[in-house]
């Protein structure tokens, strides 16, 4: 069975599936016959599947702490984690982000992923020290995730955690 998507014609050049809150969106060049589309669409299906399926499991996803739970964990966690790595953020704060778990910015603010409030305290201690590396190295070079193991070293454990 195929699978609903919606359709939005541009004057683009290639066409781009995309699986956004569990639909598939389509964009598609104005000059694509719907033969063309349709023929895509079933070369990319196993694709659309199986990207179908996991964006379906992250919204299925529970929260497992109340909004104050959570925002208790991750100000104990900043502490301890600046207590131990000596990195400080001039500000942490929690924020519905689309596209990352957490972030760093040049100016040394750090923000949290509200969404991480689904996730184990193991993975939010993670992102956490993720981000507070960042204030010594702005990109994920070797020197970053060395700083990362040496204060977490089964970070990739929690990591894998968070792409699941």
């Amino acid at each position: 069975m195929e699978p609903q998507y919606i359709l939005i014609r541009n004057n683009i050049k290639n066409l781009y599936i995309q699986i956004k809150d569990s639909s598939v969106i389509v964009k598609a060049p104005k000059r694509f016959s719907e033969k063309q589309i349709e023929t895509i669409l079933k070369e990319k299906q196993k694709w659309i599947e199986k990207n179908l399926q996991n964006s379906i499991k992250k919204q299925e996803r529970e929260e497992k702490y109340t909004i104050e739970e959570f925002t208790s964990i991750v100000e104990q966690n900043v502490k301890e984690l600046i207590i131990l790595t000596g990195l400080k953020p001039n500000r942490v704060r929690i924020k519905q982000i689309k596209y990352a778990w957490g972030s760093c910015s040049s100016s040394k603010n750090i923000t949290i992923n509200r969404k991480l409030i689904c996730y184990s305290q193991n993975a939010i201690r993670y992102v956490i020290l993720h981000e507070l590396c960042h204030l010594k190295y702005m990109n994920h070079s070797k020197d970053f995730w060395n700083l990362v193991a040496t204060y977490m070293p089964n970070y990739k454990e929690a990591k894998k955690e968070l792409k699941d």
